[in-house]
């Protein structure tokens, strides 16, 4: 099975980016799962409205049931990782980047720690103002750190963690050229690894 993760700020084109490996996969007749966070399901969408609130206790809310709904994600990754050819998760470990500066690190590091993690990490980076005229044109509410000062701190504490074997993809880039460059980085990943 092959396990990829897809991370960013929010705007940046995580889930677009889950969806074209999703149906390059598919093409090749692979059995695919993807996995955006927060889900759909209950903690996912508690989560989500903590971050459509605003304040400390909607931020502790969110942090909460995003972790548990990462949490269950695992649980059913571990359960039925035999049904699938290839699991896509959006939101994994840079959710931590969200934390207050001094426990970004110590937050990773530690979920790096308790989480299984897979080697397939792709860190889709943009800059803050397109991924908020991005977020501008959603049609959701707007969430807490959905402005350019959170996304401009965002950034700079996901490319301080975006170590190897991180993968950093450049979306500011046309459609095209972003298509090509995920395609290359799956191929090297395959010709290095085919299953993980």
């Amino acid at each position: 099975m092959r396990w990829i993760v897809v991370d960013g700020i929010d705007g940046s084109g995580k889930s677009t980016h889950a969806r074209w490996i999703k149906d390059l996969y598919e093409r090749k007749g692979c059995k695919v799962l993807l996995r955006i966070h927060p889900s759909d399901g209950f903690l996912g969408k508690v989560a989500r409205g903590g971050l459509e609130g605003r304040g400390r206790a909607m931020r502790t809310v969110a942090t909460i049931f995003f972790i548990l709904d990462v949490l269950s994600s695992v649980r059913k990754l571990r359960r039925d990782r035999a049904e699938y050819d290839v699991v896509i998760f959006v939101r994994y470990l840079m959710a931590t980047a969200y934390l207050p500066d001094r426990f970004v690190q110590t937050g990773y590091d530690f979920f790096a720690k308790v989480l299984p993690v897979p080697r397939r990490l792709l860190l889709i980076d943009v800059r803050p103002e397109n991924a908020l005229e991005r977020i501008l044109q959603r049609e959701h509410r707007k969430e807490m750190f959905e402005d350019l000062g959170s996304l401009n701190r965002t950034r700079g504490k996901v490319l301080r963690l975006a170590r190897p074997p991180w993968r950093v993809l450049d979306n500011n880039v046309a459609e095209e050229d972003a298509r090509k460059a995920l395609i290359s980085v799956l191929e090297d990943w395959d010709a290095q690894r085919p299953e993980d």
